[in-house]
C-alpha cells in the first residue's frame, strides 16, 4: 500500500459515462479515492451509500470522492442508478490502478487465499501526495469512521 507522503500515481480512467477522469484534473484540490471489489455486492453497496450520504460533509472538508473497481461502465451506471450513488465510479478494467496503489493482492475470502482488490481508501492532498491510506475492514462503517477522524 502506498505510504503517506508519497506522490499518488497519476491516472486516466473512464467513468460510468465514458468520460476520461485524470488525477491531474484535481491539482489544487483534495481527492478521496477508494477501491472496492464489485458493484452491487452488499459491502460495496453499503460503503458507496455511506459515502453518498456523507458527501456534502466530505465536500465541506474539500474532498471530491471517486470510487474505483474493475466493473464496466454499464455496471457502474446501473449501480449509480439503482442506489443513487452521488459521485463518479472509475473503470479499472485490469486492476492496474489498484496495483499501482497497492490495493490489489492476496487476501482472505471465506477462509481461502485469493488475489483481488483490497478494499482501500486513499486521501490525496492538493499537491497529489497521499495524506492518508486506509485498509478498510468494515465497509459499512468506513465512510462515517473516516469522516469522524478527519473532523478531529
Amino acid at each position: 500500500m502506498l505510504e503517506v507522503g508519497k506522490k499518488a500515481p497519476n491516472f486516466k480512467l473512464p467513468n460510468e459515462q465514458g468520460e476520461v477522469i485524470a488525477l491531474s484534473q484535481y491539482k489544487g484540490k483534495k481527492v478521496l479515492l477508494y477501491f472496492y471489489p464489485k458493484d452491487s455486492t452488499p459491502g460495496c453497496t453499503k460503503e458507496a451509500q455511506g459515502f453518498t450520504q456523507l458527501y456534502k460533509e466530505y465536500q465541506k472538508l474539500g474532498y471530491t470522492i471517486l470510487g474505483v473497481s474493475k466493473d464496466s461502465q454499464a455496471s457502474h451506471q446501473k449501480f449509480i442508478d439503482k442506489y443513487d450513488i452521488g459521485f463518479h465510479l472509475l473503470v479499472d478494467k485490469d486492476n492496474e490502478l489498484a496495483k499501482s496503489f497497492g490495493a490489489f493482492g492476496e487476501k482472505n475470502m471465506y477462509g481461502k487465499k485469493v488475489m483481488g482488490v483490497i478494499r482501500s481508501t486513499f486521501l490525496i492532498d492538493e499537491q497529489g501526495k497521499i495524506e492518508k491510506a486506509v485498509k478498510v475492514t468494515r465497509a459499512a462503517e468506513h465512510p462515517q469512521k473516516l469522516l469522524d477522524e478527519l473532523k478531529q
